[in-house]
């Protein structure tokens, strides 16, 4: 066994001791396990006990039941944190998505139910020992992600773990056996039976933890999961792909919506919308990726002023910050059509013309609709198109956004349109 020893906070020692003392097996397991096994550091401790829901809540006086029919309890303890403790369990039956379980009295029992070897590794925090069955270690050591048991089996039960086998193999760098791959591969179809929500969470996973995305992504390509599952992005050809991988690559942990969009810039907008639409992101973050991904490239800095602040007019703020990340990560990826200085050129001359303060949208006008009204003009469409018409104005000439200015412009409309100005104005 891996001479690398798990360090556990002093709550999780404090809770495995109460539990022990009073006759219930109990052991640390999942990530923490397998993240100190490769040498890491975890603050996530989960923990499997033979002590059921009911008992630990009686044991412990701050408990939490986070998932109490599925047997999980949270303990917070001395330190604040809460640690979740699961009653060791078997399952009774599965469909593929969903897992009918029952207590079990054993940890070989539990350890058993779990996707992967380098998963099912326990360890005893009061007698610094491991537990492990199926050989995780050894897999973890030879860089190997299998599969407990059969391979075709752990896959039934729960579909999920296809992707979860493709995230693990690309976070940790790990060559999925052949036997799981070719598992996998041919149940890949079988994914479409899961949830949006479960499927959504898995990528957002890997865009969101992974500092290395492009493997995970390369495996979901390569697996034939990207044609189930996003068949919009897998239609994208070679070169394509592999530039907006690189691009997803470069751009920083925990940003997975900016790397989201950067992913779908190569797909089209209608195609775009409608694979965020199936993920079941919230209205907000649809529409913010959607918009960053669809948006037109940074323009250039030696651009007339007026057509930068029609960019600015047309995209905002919040899009030219995200896409200057997008094209910094490109340039920097080596895979971009422009060089890092040209697109923090660009970045610096928006950033210029925002400092100036310009009128950039229809609530930025001196003037509104109540002003139009004053003016002797019913409520209808044409006060949008009025409007809109001013900001063409003024974004050609911001020193114009002033109410008197306006009214004057509004007046020659008015007359381009036939218009008159009085009480019997037609609302057009």
């Amino acid at each position: 066994m891996s001479t690398v020893r798990p360090i556990a906070p002093g709550a999780v020692r404090w809770i495995v001791r109460t539990l022990e003392e009073a006759g219930y097996e109990t052991w640390a397991v999942g990530g923490a396990v397998r993240d100190a096994l490769m040498g890491r550091t975890s603050v996530d401790w989960d923990l499997a006990t033979k002590a059921t829901p009911k008992q630990v809540r009686r044991i412990f006086s701050r408990t939490v039941p986070v998932g109490i029919d599925h047997g999980t309890v949270g303990v917070l303890a001395r330190d604040g944190v809460m640690y979740e403790l699961t009653t060791f369990r078997r399952d009774v039956q599965t469909d593929g998505r969903h897992a009918l379980v029952e207590f079990a009295e054993r940890i070989e029992d539990d350890l058993s139910r779990r996707d992967f070897t380098i998963n099912a590794v326990a360890w005893h925090p009061l007698r610094d020992e491991f537990y492990d069955p199926f050989g995780g270690e050894e897999d973890l050591s030879a860089g190997r992600l299998r599969t407990v048991g059969d391979a075709d089996q752990r896959f039934k039960e729960d579909y999920l773990r296809i992707l979860r086998a493709l995230r693990f193999a690309g976070r940790f760098d790990l060559k999925i056996e052949d036997v799981t791959w070719r598992s996998l591969v041919g149940l890949a179809y079988r994914l479409q039976t899961l949830s949006p929500e479960r499927i959504r969470d898995e990528l957002i996973k890997v865009l969101s933890i992974d500092p290395s995305p492009w493997r995970a992504l390369s495996l979901y390509r390569e697996a034939g999961v990207i044609d189930v599952l996003y068949p919009e992005i897998g239609a994208l050809r070679e070169g394509l792909w592999d530039d907006a991988i690189a691009v997803v690559n470069a751009l920083p942990v925990g940003r997975p919506k900016l790397r989201l969009a950067a992913l779908l810039r190569p797909v089209v907008e209608s195609d775009a919308v409608g694979l965020l639409v199936r993920l079941r992101l919230s209205n907000a973050d649809t529409d913010a990726v959607a918009r960053l991904a669809s948006a037109t490239d940074l323009p250039s800095a030696d651009l007339d002023p007026t057509l930068l602040r029609r960019w600015l007019s047309r995209h905002g703020r919040a899009v030219m910050r995200g896409l200057s990340r997008i094209e910094i990560a490109s340039a920097r990826s080596g895979r971009g059509s422009k060089n890092l200085r040209m697109v923090v050129d660009s970045w610096s001359r928006l950033r210029a013309e925002l400092r100036t303060s310009p009128p950039l949208k229809v609530d930025d006008l001196a003037i509104d609709g109540g002003d139009l009204k004053k003016m002797g003009l019913k409520p209808g469409p044409v006060f949008g198109e009025i409007l809109n018409e001013l900001l063409e104005h003024v974004l050609e000439e911001p020193q114009r956004n002033q109410k008197a200015i306006l009214a004057h412009e509004v007046e020659k409309i008015l007359q381009r349109r036939s218009v008159k100005i009085d009480g019997e104005a037609d609302s057009l």
